[in-house]
């Protein structure tokens, strides 16, 4: 067994003396981890829950002149959809670029056909990313989860909010809003955020012209704050290498928030050698869980970090969205990336990793704020983690009223992210308990016995009723069968139309193509476009920008 970890007093930080002249070593290694640079001469501003970041952006989308570029998962068809729906018509109307995705799985069941057909005939310009496709069947799990406002290339929104009643709460019903973070950017980290708006409109089938695309070179500076805008695509696993680096460059503290956590065991071993090795390492996660059944799912991964030392917090209100980190009070992330290998390896994802004390101490002050509306979760003397003893909900008085809560909000944006995180914990603990890699945890006790009951009723049914499963496994195969005969048909027809062959005896030295000069290449569709995925997820630079990426 491997000696624990002691604090060292001598061993330096990536934190320690930012500015000194051995910093571009720290910066090299995250630009490489996030596949994003640094940029300098920005101003940031935090903004707190749906009440500063909803007028914020309303404000914005009313002064915008040139063009609005708007992203979200989610966009509710409720009183507050169409509040921003009548905004963006209106500046359409003027003459005004109005750009707005969305994604095809987020908007199902909360958003109805008549909603996006009124915007299009308001002038608006929609596009659905990834709704399902018959040659395609296994496409469905990447998803656009970003939540981006882009203003005439001189104001950008990256934030973890979508758009709709939940954010907002019912005060005539005593329901609190749902918790969340946002900033607002201004100065030539825009031109970043612009950037990364285009590719996933791209991927949806569009185009974005150059005259609404900002260079950063041309943007003056707008302040002093350094930031990356790291633009995660499907496997390209930015922001998951720089959180892992950040766990294992604090030196004092790591404070996070995370609205469906699940991390895989990488991350987890990080987050407990940091705790081990003295850092004040905290994670706030949401009380309970709109799917009564993940509470305990999510629950199961809080054992190894308590007995490691990270302190572990349930936040009392309906629902705790943000997705944010602080450490050592100097690098900050905010975004719409959650701890999961769902959002890290499966969505386009945007967040802003900020590099500024100032805004630093911003992000601690508001976490503690955050923290005198949480439960710390803590172990007993049996190593039991408090609140765990049951096998499905806390019974607490305040656990009932939350339930009530999120019952009368009805459903936000977490079935889909729930689902995935709570898959993944379950996974892991059945895993353990068929290899017998560790001690199962009395959380993960329920679980485990609720997955052999479920393949028991499986077997079951194998035995008795064998054509229950078997036509659906045969519909499914047939069903990938034809898909992929059709692209096998598709892709041969395009390599005879190809203007140049491809030798099968001499195969060409493999070319690598910058992420964002990609861009200029010619695409065969949108499912093309929306299966292309880059290796590190790049951001372009200056140059590969002027000339038209």
């Amino acid at each position: 067994m491997a000696a624990p970890l002691s604090r060292s007093t001598t061993k330096l930080s990536p934190f320690h003396g930012l500015g000194d002249g051995d910093q571009d070593f720290v910066d090299r290694a995250f630009t490489r981890s996030a596949g994003a640079p640094l940029v300098a001469g920005n101003s940031v501003r935090l903004l707190r829950d749906a009440t500063e970041n909803y007028p914020a952006w309303l404000a914005a989308i009313e002064n915008a002149e040139k063009w609005i570029h708007f992203e979200s998962y989610i966009i509710h068809d409720d009183e507050i959809g169409m509040e921003f729906a009548d905004a963006l018509i209106r500046r359409a109307r003027d003459g005004v670029r109005v750009r707005l995705l969305y994604d095809w799985m987020g908007a199902l069941g909360k958003t109805s056909g008549a909603f996006w057909r009124r915007l299009t005939a308001g002038g608006v310009e929609v596009r659905c990313f990834n709704p399902p496709r018959f040659a395609q069947p296994l496409a469905w799990v990447h998803r656009d989860h970003r939540k981006m406002l882009g203003v005439d290339g001189r104001v950008g929104f990256v934030t973890g909010l979508c758009v709709g009643r939940p954010w907002v709460g019912a005060p005539e019903k005593g329901i609190p809003p749902w918790r969340d973070t946002g900033i607002e950017i201004r100065g030539p980290a825009v031109a970043d955020v612009e950037w990364a708006f285009r590719r996933v409109w791209k991927a949806a089938g569009g185009s974005v012209p150059h005259e609404y695309r900002p260079v950063r070179s041309e943007m003056p500076a707008e302040g002093s704050v350094r930031l990356r805008i790291v633009a995660s695509e499907p496997w390209s696993a930015g922001l998951m290498r720089l959180d892992q680096l950040i766990a294992a460059a604090a030196r004092e503290r790591l404070w996070l928030s995370d609205a469906y956590f699940a991390g895989i065991p990488s991350y987890m071993q990080a987050l407990r050698a940091a705790a081990l090795d003295g850092v004040d390492v905290r994670l706030l996660v949401p009380g309970g869980s709109d799917i009564p059944l993940l509470g305990p799912l999510s629950r199961a991964g809080y054992r190894p970090l308590l007995e490691s030392g990270v302190r572990v917090y349930e936040w009392k209100g309906p629902m705790m969205h943000a997705k944010t980190a602080v450490a050592d009070g100097i690098w900050a992330r905010v975004g719409s990336t959650n701890l999961n290998i769902a959002s890290w390896l499966g969505n386009y994802e945007l967040d802003a990793s900020i590099e500024d004390r100032d805004f630093g101490a911003q992000m601690e002050e508001s976490y503690l704020k955050d923290l005198s509306n949480a439960t710390e979760i803590v172990l007993d003397r049996r190593s039991r983690a408090r609140g765990l003893r049951g096998i499905g909900r806390d019974p607490s008085p305040d656990a009932r009223i939350r339930r009530r809560q999120r019952r009368a909000m009805g459903p936000g944006e977490g079935s889909t992210r729930r689902v995935t995180a709570g898959a993944l914990r379950l996974g892991n603990a059945v895993s353990s308990a068929i290899t017998d890699q560790r001690p199962l945890g009395r959380a993960e006790l329920p679980l485990v016995a609720g997955a052999a009951l479920a393949a028991l009723v499986v077997a079951v049914v194998a035995f008795m009723w064998p054509r229950v499963l078997a036509w659906p496994v045969g519909m499914l195969l047939a069903w990938l069968v034809l898909a992929l005969a059709w692209q096998a048909f598709r892709s041969r027809s395009i390599n005879r139309s190809s203007p140049e062959g491809v030798s099968r005896h001499a195969p060409p030295a493999p070319v690598t193509v910058p992420e964002a000069a990609a861009e200029s290449l010619p695409a065969a569709g949108p499912e093309t476009a929306a299966s292309s995925l880059p290796v590190a997820g790049t951001a372009p630079s200056d140059a590969e920008r002027a000339e038209g990426s």
